[in-house]
């Protein structure tokens, strides 16, 4: 017995795909500037419903197909809206001017009709998930527990983490 759901059909991928296109449009209007349709994706895995992404001058939407599945009339709609608006918001303002779900991006989701929430809590039972190990670090009041990807850009000095509460760097890992 398969344990996980079925993904969207290629009806619903179509209709997605449309979606898009047409949020894209509007968003262009929205900000007047040209906004290119955009490659859309169906091969997100996970607990994210969609990402945009952006390399090399190459754009594209990924979504979860799984998620879509689970909850058709959320994802069709807010989640579309949420990853056009960070593609528009990428292609209106200077790389790094804005923060992923700062005033731009909300105003924009917002006009386009969704909610400027930038997560959601789905039930994943049934979703292809891969589960990461956790890592325990430290700040100035409490433990932090930062998944493996966190953890490895923490080593490759790529990214710095700090704590919401205290405001301090997260130091570790503490074994």
């Amino acid at each position: 017995m398969n344990r996980y759901i079925e993904p969207i059909n290629d009806e619903q991928r179509q209709d997605v795909d449309a979606r898009t296109q047409r949020a894209v449009a509007t968003a262009s209007l929205i900000l007047q500037v040209n906004l290119p349709a955009i490659t859309v994706r169906f091969d997100l895995r996970g607990s994210a419903a969609g990402m945009f992404c952006a390399r090399s001058g190459e754009r594209w939407i990924r979504f979860n197909p799984w998620l879509f599945a689970k909850d058709w009339q959320r994802h069709a709609s807010d989640t579309v809206l949420h990853e056009v608006a960070h593609y528009g918001v990428h292609m209106a303002y200077p790389p790094r001017s804005v923060r992923a779900h700062g005033p731009e991006w909300r105003s924009l989701v917002s006009q386009l009709g969704g909610s400027p929430a930038a997560t959601f809590d789905d039930n994943l039972e049934g979703v292809p998930t891969r589960r990461q190990r956790r890592h325990r670090y430290h700040c100035g009041c409490q433990t932090h527990w930062l998944s493996s990807t966190r953890h490895n850009r923490v080593l490759r000095r790529k990214a710095t983490y700090h704590c919401v509460q205290c405001g301090r760097r997260l130091t570790g890992p503490v074994d």
